[in-house]
């Protein structure tokens, strides 16, 4: 089973309205200095994996940040409500060997800041089960 930055960066890949290619302008973990309009997916803390007797059905919850960076504000702002948009209440589906039964947001978008060169960062936080 992939970390699941990696599967929902499949997912927004897929979502060809969002423009967003990986390495190009999509990053997993790591952000680059350029480009200086990009998204990254950080894996964040989760909560423990589901208890159960049937071991075949253990859900686990994970949760990821995705951080939108961008020297334009309304740009920025807009190209995380899309995100949000796109994963948010998205459910039964299977991405890179996993079943993925809902991604929620839990918060944002909200403006973490601006970085050292002066791109505004927004972010957008998700909850997610799967299996």
């Amino acid at each position: 089973m992939n970390a699941p930055s990696i599967d929902v960066k499949d997912m927004l890949c897929a979502e060809k309205s969002l423009k967003l290619v990986f390495a190009k302008n999509l990053y997993i973990a790591r952000e680059p200095m350029d480009p200086s309009h990009c998204v990254t997916i950080y894996d964040t803390d989760s909560f423990p994996p589901q208890l159960t007797f049937n071991r075949a059905e253990i859900y686990e919850y994970p949760s990821i940040q995705i951080r939108i960076r961008n020297s334009d504000f309304r740009e920025g702002w807009d190209l995380a409500e899309r995100i949000k948009t796109t994963l948010h209440g998205r459910a039964h589906e299977s991405w890179g060997g996993a079943y993925y039964s809902i991604i929620r947001c839990s918060g944002g978008p909200a403006l973490l800041g601006r970085d050292d060169n002066d791109r505004f960062l927004i972010y957008v936080n998700f909850e997610i089960q799967r299996r």
